[in-house]
């Protein structure tokens, strides 16, 4: 049987114990916070990879990303070879006022254009400034911190294995040419001298 008034005093004990405590408040416009390595702010653009895929368009829940782009055509690298034709990036935007910060577009970008930033002080005074385009978003990009480093005894990614091995076996072949033209050379030498 509960004692009448128990639960009134260790209501009361709790309220005592946190007046004695000392409060901590964040002075935010003076005192910058210290956010977590991942935090997600808003999403940063590095423009340079961008191939117009649309992946991250496509993806977007919200459908808040913009793209618009055009074809252009690059002439042949080499003598007698084809024209190629690429994707030309002219609009970037996302709207903020939409987006759930859900990272699906980061994610789905298969050519690393599009990363996390830590920025959070952007916000407008109207809605419709929430747009921002590819310029402010490359801004962003300069802002995203760099990716932790690798757990020592993590095995190494196949990605860089892959191009590991595919380095050393074109090393191999290199080698190995050089050392048959240097063989060929030598009995080019002998010949000569018998003759």
């Amino acid at each position: 049987m509960p004692i009448p008034g128990s639960g009134l005093a260790k209501g009361l004990a709790v309220t005592l114990r946190t007046m004695t405590k000392r409060t901590v408040t964040a002075q935010y416009p003076d005192a910058q916070p210290e956010l977590p390595p991942r935090t997600r702010g808003v999403i940063g653009l590095f423009e340079e990879n961008c191939t117009v895929c649309m992946l991250c368009a496509r993806e977007c829940p919200d459908w808040c990303i913009y793209i618009d782009s055009h074809k252009e055509t690059v002439p042949a690298a080499a003598p007698g070879g084809r024209e190629r034709s690429r994707n030309v990036l002219d609009r970037f935007a996302i709207d903020f006022s939409l987006c759930m910060y859900c990272g699906i577009c980061i994610e789905v970008c298969p050519f690393d254009a599009l990363f996390w930033s830590p920025e959070f002080e952007y916000a407008e005074t109207d809605i419709h400034e929430l747009t921002h385009e590819r310029d402010r978003l490359r801004e962003w990009m300069w802002t995203v911190p760099e990716p932790p480093a690798l757990d020592p005894g993590a095995e190494e990614p196949k990605e860089i294995a892959a191009a590991r091995k595919a380095a050393e076996k074109a090393a191999a072949q290199a080698a190995a040419e050089a050392e048959a033209a240097r063989t060929a050379a030598v009995d080019e030498d002998r010949k000569g001298d018998q003759q």
